[in-house]
């Protein structure tokens, strides 16, 4: 490849070069700027230190990928005057950034002192251990101290939970939680032009407008950093500022990103006046895209040589350049000297991390993703059940699942002036089977509230609470509606231990009322048997109660786990047991039970045995399929076999060695999966019966068909039924 061709790949050298020549152009007085911006000298200087700080870590990347001692390319190289929305912000203000923030890092590393921002940064390139931000787990833009809570690939998705957490700041004045940032802070948060044609966005806009119409403070500060470019698509022209000017809701405000004294006094009134103001601001910020979008993309291959260095000769540094230089700040050669001094370090502290320990260790990995302080959450979970009603419920008749569900809940609100109940529907209706009923009135509209028909929404604000200290349950209406918003969960809610190596976390127990068996009714939508995309979120907690005993008792476990370790819980309510009564014949109450004391609580992650003692079959299920496998065993009861029921109860993690113990000793195992042939919990119990060697024994699995669920009677046609579990049982009972 010739010198010439080289260049041409290399973009990086390009610039680094254009900087410096630029720097000797200026101290020969070939370029004379004008003094302009009203930023006072020093506001200027450290400005500038910063956005050389943040370019020279991206130059290091490039240098350190070849030495295999960097893991991370995507570089803030043109985007550096998010500078001055780092200074001109408190370290108190909750920061999601977008990527392309180390200006603005860099600045709020100036806030506190102790703090050394290019050493860190470098353990954060190299994924050291020692990375403070993550662990080591991914390079991301983090920092406890900071207030800066870590993304990882921000296409939008940090959004929802945003806009959530200035909502969870503005009510805290009024209704007296103690906040962990002061309650005049906002919430900063910054992403690409493309991103805003993500659903994710319009979400969060479309609840800032909502939040506004209701008269509802929203302090936050979008900052979209308009460079042009998606990758390789680029923005409409004036498509920001046409979509998002008149946008009802938001304060549109305009800064040039690549002329910092210029832009100062836009991006700090941009800052008052959400602040003050206590609304929503639409920072528009005009950047650059310098270096490619990443070190492995080059953008020769879709940007002609006339675009690219049109795009370098807007680069923010000979802007600010200039500046210091025209108001005496510093000379040419100083910048010289600082820039080399700057290069230098990096090179070095890149070097000093990559020779600081990675992690090593599977355990290690997983550490700070799914914490379970068992003993703790146990002692947390029986303490304190009672609710505060002189009509204990647990001295009350037998009740049925909604309603056990609806006291726990009441419970639980009492025992904790922190939790949250909301959802569509969830306050004066109660929700679409009331089991949210008469809560709205007995804890107020400020803590069991309707929200906007829009699941991102109610997931983002769950996050945003729980970053702010408070304990959300959030209800999805269907388990169908849940895909709606699935990234919400497992993008963004249980990523966030893991990524920022336990330092933050967004406990909540979401509620989600699903499954079939509806006899016919509401079709695919209403009735779905889909939990794969739930049992692949890696850290979930996922409870499927059979019964209102185990539904309360799972609550307040769940409840518990978020507390105590910061869990993200998903429990999964049947619907076609929210009122079920009878097991065996109309009027028998068999599926009626007691409203458990307040000192009892669910051991996570165990199961629940029927007939314990039985051993000609073990059946297996949850939910739906446990009234009918104790059916089918007063059936075959009759017919002189002992069958043995397992209910799950717990569908991630799955009791695996209660499984494999009781599969033992059966002498015929069946499964009863409500949900899908694939992507349900059948698969996973045989295979956990296999490797525990137990499978030597007949084992039969059945499922629902891989099917959505039609309306009227034909659900029953892709439905496991009872009549095939009965079947299924009699054929493995049957004499070889």
């Amino acid at each position: 490849m010739s010198q010439s061709a080289a260049r041409r790949l290399n973009r990086a050298q390009v610039v680094d070069e254009a900087f410096l020549a630029h720097l000797q152009a200026l101290d020969d007085g070939a370029v004379r700027p004008p003094v302009h911006g009203n930023i006072a000298p020093a506001d200027l200087v450290e400005v500038f230190d910063s956005q050389l700080a943040s370019r020279q870590l991206d130059l290091m990347a490039r240098v350190k990928r070849a030495e295999n001692k960097v893991f991370y390319t995507i570089g803030s190289s043109g985007h550096e005057g998010n500078a001055l929305v780092g200074r001109l912000t408190r370290h108190t203000d909750p920061a999601f950034l977008h990527y392309r923030s180390g200006a603005f890092m860099a600045e709020r590393y100036r806030k506190l002192d102790g703090l050394d921002f290019i050493r860190d940064t470098c353990l954060s390139f190299a994924a050291s251990r020692l990375d403070p931000a993550s662990g080591g787990r991914h390079k991301v833009w983090g920092s406890k101290p900071l207030w800066v809570l870590p993304q990882t690939s921000t296409i939008a998705s940090h959004l929802p939970k945003a806009v959530g957490t200035a909502l969870a700041i503005a009510r805290a004045g009024r209704d007296g939680h103690e906040l962990p940032v002061p309650v005049d802070s906002l919430v900063v948060c910054s992403f690409g032009d493309a991103s805003l044609n993500h659903a994710a966005a319009q979400t969060a806009f479309n609840a800032c407008a909502w939040s506004r119409h209701q008269n509802l403070p929203v302090p936050i500060l979008f900052v979209c950093e308009d460079n042009g470019l998606g990758i390789s698509v680029p923005s409409p022209r004036d498509w920001i500022h046409d979509t998002m000017a008149r946008r009802h809701g938001l304060t549109y405000r305009f800064a040039d990103g690549l002329d910092a004294a210029g832009a100062y006094a836009a991006v700090g009134e941009a800052v008052e006046e959400c602040r003050k103001r206590r609304s929503a601001v639409f920072l528009h910020l005009r950047t650059t895209r310098l270096m490619g979008h990443a070190g492995t993309d080059f953008e020769i291959e879709y940007r002609t040589p006339e675009e690219l260095a049109a795009a370098e000769a807007l680069d923010p540094l000979l802007r600010t350049a200039e500046q210091v230089v025209a108001r005496a700040l510093m000379t040419p050669d100083a910048i010289c000297q600082r820039y080399e001094q700057l290069r230098q370090r990096c090179l070095e502290q890149a070097d000093r991390a990559d020779a600081e320990p990675r992690l090593s260790h599977r355990a290690e990995v997983i550490a700070p993703l799914a914490p379970l302080s068992t003993d703790a959450v146990l002692a947390e979970a029986r303490a304190n059940n009672h609710g505060g009603s002189a009509n204990r419920p647990e001295s009350q008749p037998p009740r049925h699942l909604a309603i056990q569900i609806n006291r726990a809940l009441a419970d639980l609100l009492a025992k904790y002036p922190q939790a949250l109940v909301f959802g569509e529907d969830v306050a004066r209706k109660g929700g679409v089977y009331t089991v949210t009923k008469g809560l709205s009135s007995r804890f107020g509209p400020a803590r069991v509230f309707n929200t906007l028909l829009d699941e991102t929404t109610i997931l983002g604000l769950a996050q945003g609470y729980a970053a702010m200290g408070y304990l959300p349950v959030p209800e999805i209406q269907y388990l169908a509606y849940f895909h709606n918003a699935c990234d919400q969960i497992r993008g963004e809610a249980c990523s966030l231990q893991f990524f920022s190596n336990g330092q933050f976390r967004n406990p909540m127990v979401m509620r989600i009322a699903g499954l079939g068996y509806q006899r016919g009714f509401g079709g695919h939508f209403h009735n779905d048997n889909s939990i794969a995309a739930l049992r692949d979120i890696p850290g979930l907690v996922i409870g499927c109660p059979s019964r209102g005993d185990d539904a309360a008792l799972m609550l307040r476990t769940m409840m518990a786990m978020a507390q105590v370790d910061g869990r993200v819980c998903a429990l999964i309510e049947p619907i076609a047991l929210y009122m079920t009564k009878d097991l065996h014949e109309p009027d028998d109450g068999g599926w009626l039970f007691p409203y458990p004391p307040p000192d009892q609580a669910l051991e996570p992650f165990a199961a629940r045995v029927y007939h314990a003692d039985a051993s000609d079959l073990l059946i297996i299920s949850y939910a739906n399929g446990i009234p009918m496998a104790l059916r089918c065993a007063a059936v075959l009861e009759q017919a002189g076999h002992r069958v043995r029921v397992l209910d799950l109860r717990w569908l991630k993690p799955l009791p695996i060695a209660e499984v494999a113990a009781h599969a033992g000793g059966c002498a015929a195992v069946l499964i009863f999966d409500e949900g899908r042939p694939d992507g349900g919990i059948g698969e996973g119990l045989v295979t956990a019966m296999v490797e525990a060697g137990v499978a030597d024994r007949p084992v039969r699995r059945l499922a629902a068909a891989d099917c959505y669920i039609p309306l009227a009677d034909a659900a029953n046609l892709v439905l496991a039924s009872e009549a095939a579990m009965l079947a299924a049982a009699r054929d493995l009972l049957a004499p070889a």
